[in-house]
């Protein structure tokens, strides 16, 4: 029996069997928690729908512009049909920032990408949280879980706009921790170290980043969607009853450290 066994979860974010989502996803449903997941655009449609399958074919697949407050409302809806009412956990794997503001400086940043990256990367929880608690509030309470990064909190070059995005969703995490806390609802972040997706791939100087967490973190690796996956349903589990309004870091220790180790 999986400590999930007979809870449900909604997971927004697979693009690809790399994609963190999607190690998010296995790891709850290996803990016995039924599952439906969104696709963004038609271009994800068919991976996305393979993936669930792969777990159950009966998950649930629907498509979601996390921009689009209808097409959220619609998500939600129909989830809440398929899972009678309820809904016990809530994962938010989204993010976007335009490839050229990963390439230049931060303060060439123009007006309309900011906003697009913020709207995104941050408001979409906002967004997404608000139409999940009356279900997560008919379950009892629940769980809703985003991803964030250490460049939320520090600067790390070429991450830039998506750094500043991702520390507006950390403070968004701690309000809605506060708002939802009443009804039960736990909101947190894991700020997970370079991960090799797709999406963390295409930031400039990605490898080398990743090669100095793993030569510089305290336990001298980096860390995976497994691991992440892990984390995920622990916080989803009765471990995570009293967790809420964290960011909690996974990255072998690497953001205790102030300088990189002596040579």
């Amino acid at each position: 029996m999986g400590q999930l066994d007979g809870q449900t979860g909604l997971i927004f974010g697979v693009a690809n069997k790399r994609s963190i989502a999607w190690g998010i996803a296995r790891a709850l449903h290996d803990a016995g928690m039924r599952l439906a997941f969104t696709y963004q655009g038609e271009r994800l449609e068919g991976t996305v729908r393979e993936l669930a399958a792969s777990l159950d074919p009966a998950c649930p697949v629907l498509p979601c512009d996390v921009s689009d407050d209808e097409q959220i409302a619609a998500v939600f809806r129909q989830v809440g049909e398929a899972f009678d009412g309820g809904l016990d956990a809530l994962v938010h794997s989204v993010a976007f920032a335009p490839k050229e503001s990963f390439a230049g400086l931060f303060v060439e940043t123009s007006r309309a990408d900011f906003a697009a990256a913020l709207d995104i990367s941050a408001y979409s929880l906002v967004a997404l949280a608000r139409a999940a608690a009356p279900l997560l509030e008919a379950r009892g309470g629940g769980s809703v879980i985003t991803m964030t990064y250490l460049g939320g909190e520090r600067v790390v070059p070429k991450y830039n706009l998506m750094g500043v995005a991702k520390a507006a969703l950390e403070s968004a995490v701690t309000y809605l921790a506060f708002d939802l806390g009443p009804k039960n609802i736990r909101v947190n972040a894991i700020s997970a170290g370079p991960v090799r997706t797709l999406a963390g791939r295409s930031i400039p100087g990605f490898p080398r980043m990743e090669e100095y967490v793993r030569e510089n973190a305290p336990l001298g690796r980096n860390v995976d969607i497994e691991d992440i996956g892990h984390l995920a349903a622990f916080l989803a589990g009765p471990g995570g009853r009293n967790i809420t309004g964290e960011v909690i870091h996974l990255d072998a220790g690497y953001h205790v450290m102030g300088m990189g180790r002596p040579e």
